[in-house]
C-alpha cells in the first residue's frame, strides 16, 4: 500500500562481515574478522563502521587510509597493508582494489535477489537520467524500501557503492548508469544485472569521447541489450533513437511520451506549468487517467516523470502511488532550484551540469518565469568535441530569441564577451534587483553553484 515503503537512507543497516567479503573478492584478510556496515571510497564522507576502499585514481587512496581509520572505518580494502596507517584495523588485501569493487558489487547484487527480484532498475540516457533516478526512487519508495544511486554516482565506482550500500531490507533498487565510451554500460550491467531498463534521451553529450549522437545511441543501447528474456525496456517514444532500441530488447517494451503520442503506453496530456515552474498533467496509462503535479521544476521534467511512472508500473505500482511519489520527490542538488534573494531576485540554480539539450530546456524555463528582466549566467558546456563552438553559439542564439540577456563566465565559445571568473560575474550582475530573474548553468567543471549561492544570499 502507498506509504509503506521508503527510500533507503544512508544510515540504514547493511550488515557484512570481512570473512564474507574476503571470500567474495579473494582477498587476504589481515587482522581479526569484523562486521562492516557498507562501503566508502572517500575518507571525508565515510561513516563509522564502513569498509574503506583505497581506490587509486587522480590520488592514491592508500594515502587516506589513516584518515579513514580516524573517521571510524571498520576495515580497509587495500593493495598494500600499511600497519601504521591501519592502527590495528583489519585489512582486506587484494591485487587490485578496482577489480575487488566489481567483485563486491556482484556479491551485493546476489544478496539483493532474496528480496528485490525483478525490481532492479537501470537508468541511462544523455539527459535526465539523474532526475529520472531520483523521481523513480521516490515513487518506488511509496511501497518498497528502495535503494538508489547517490547524486550522479553512475560509473564503475558509483555502481558498486549503490549495490553494496543497499540495506539488508531493500526491496527495489534504482541504479544510474553513465557512459564515457562503448562497453561502459555493458560493464555496469554485468555488475548490477538490471531487470528493468530505462532510457531517457540520446543527445550530444560526451560526444568528444563517444563519436557523435548515433554512436552515443549505440552505447546507451547496451542497457537494453543486457536485459534478461523476462526483462522490460522502458523507452522514450519521442526520441527516434531511443524508440529504435525496441528492436534490441530481448523481452517486453513499454514506451512513454511527453508529447502525448497515442501509441505510447504511458503518456502525458494537458501539461500546464505554474508560476513556480512546476508542471501538472494527466498521467495516461492503460485503463487510467490520473492527475499529477510534479514536485520538481521545469516542463522538461515531464518526460523524466513519465519514464519513472512507466518503470514503476512495470514493477506493479498503481497510478495513485506514482502520483504521490512524483509530487513529493526531491532531486539531487543544484538542479532547477528556484529561490528568491533578500533583494527580490529570482535565482534559478541549474548549475550541476549542462549540455545543449538541457541548456535549451533551462533557458525556456527561465523565459517562462514572470520577470521584468531575465539574465542567463552561462559557463562552458564540456566534452562536445568538434561541435563545441557551433553548439555554444546555438545556445546563445536561443537565449537571444527568447529575449534573455547572457552573461558568460570563463569561456569565449558563446561569441559574447566573457567574465574571467565568478567574482567578475558577481560584479557584472550588481544591478540585478526586484523583479529580475537569473539562471545559472554550466558543466560541472565550471563550479557555478558558488555564483548561484552568492546571488541567492544578496
Amino acid at each position: 500500500m502507498p506509504g509503506q515503503g521508503q527510500v533507503a537512507c544512508q544510515t540504514a543497516a547493511v550488515h557484512l562481515s570481512t570473512d564474507e567479503l574476503a571470500a567474495a573478492t579473494g582477498a587476504r584478510l589481515v587482522g581479526p574478522a569484523v562486521g562492516v556496515d557498507g562501503l566508502s571510497i572517500d575518507s571525508r564522507s565515510l561513516r563509522p563502521g564502513q569498509l574503506f576502499a583505497a581506490v587509486t585514481g587522480e590520488r592514491d587512496g592508500h594515502d587516506f587510509v589513516a584518515a579513514a581509520v580516524a573517521a571510524g572505518a571498520a576495515a580497509c580494502l587495500v593493495e598494500r597493508a600499511d600497519v601504521a596507517a591501519l592502527a590495528g584495523r583489519p585489512a582486506l588485501v587484494v591485487p587490485s582494489v578496482a577489480e575487488a569493487l566489481g567483485a563486491l558489487a556482484r556479491h551485493a547484487r546476489d544478496r539483493l535477489d532474496a528480496n528485490a527480484t525483478g525490481r532492479v532498475v537501470g537508468v541511462t540516457g544523455s539527459v535526465g537520467k539523474t532526475t529520472t533516478k531520483d523521481l523513480l526512487a521516490a515513487v518506488l519508495g511509496q511501497r518498497f524500501v528502495t535503494a538508489a544511486s547517490e547524486r550522479s554516482f553512475n560509473n564503475e565506482l558509483g555502481v558498486p557503492l549503490t549495490l553494496v550500500n543497499a540495506p539488508d531490507d531493500t526491496r527495489a533498487v534504482v541504479v544510474e548508469m553513465g557512459a564515457r565510451g562503448h562497453g561502459h554500460i555493458s560493464l555496469l550491467c554485468d555488475l548490477a544485472r538490471p531487470t528493468v531498463a530505462v532510457v531517457t534521451l540520446v543527445a550530444a553529450v560526451h560526444s568528444e569521447f563517444m563519436g557523435g549522437v548515433d554512436r552515443i545511441a549505440v552505447a546507451k543501447r547496451e542497457l537494453v541489450e543486457s536485459l534478461p528474456g523476462d526483462g522490460v525496456a522502458v523507452l522514450n517514444a519521442d526520441d527516434e533513437r531511443v524508440a529504435a532500441m525496441a528492436a534490441a530488447a530481448p523481452g517486453r517494451v513499454v514506451t512513454f511520451s511527453a508529447a502525448g503520442r497515442p501509441d505510447a503506453v504511458v503518456r502525458a496530456e494537458d501539461i500546464r506549468l505554474d508560476a513556480d515552474l512546476r508542471a501538472s498533467f494527466v498521467l495516461c496509462t492503460p485503463g487510467s487517467r490520473t492527475p499529477v503535479r510534479l514536485g520538481v521544476r521545469g516542463e522538461h521534467n515531464v518526460a523524466n516523470a513519465l519514464a519513472a511512472a512507466a518503470a514503476a508500473g512495470v514493477v506493479g505500482l498503481e497510478p495513485e502511488e506514482v502520483a504521490a511519489g512524483l509530487a513529493g520527490a526531491e532531486t539531487s542538488p543544484w538542479r532547477m532550484e528556484l529561490d528568491r534573494s533578500p533583494s527580490g531576485v529570482l535565482v534559478l540554480n541549474d548549475a550541476y551540469n549542462a549540455n545543449p539539450t538541457s541548456m535549451v530546456a533551462a533557458l525556456r524555463s527561465l523565459a517562462s518565469l514572470e520577470a521584468r528582466r531575465r539574465v542567463a549566467v552561462l559557463g562552458r558546456m564540456a566534452e562536445l568535441g568538434a561541435d563545441e563552438a557551433d553548439e555554444h553559439r546555438r545556445v546563445a542564439k536561443v537565449a537571444a530569441d527568447l529575449g534573455i540577456e547572457v552573461v558568460v563566465v570563463g569561456t569565449d565559445l558563446y561569441g559574447v564577451g566573457a567574465q574571467a571568473g565568478i567574482d567578475d560575474a558577481v560584479a557584472a550582475l550588481a544591478d540585478l534587483g526586484p523583479g529580475d530573474a537569473v539562471l545559472v548553468k554550466a558543466s560541472r567543471s565550471a563550479g557555478l553553484e558558488r555564483l548561484a549561492a552568492v546571488l541567492v544570499a544578496r
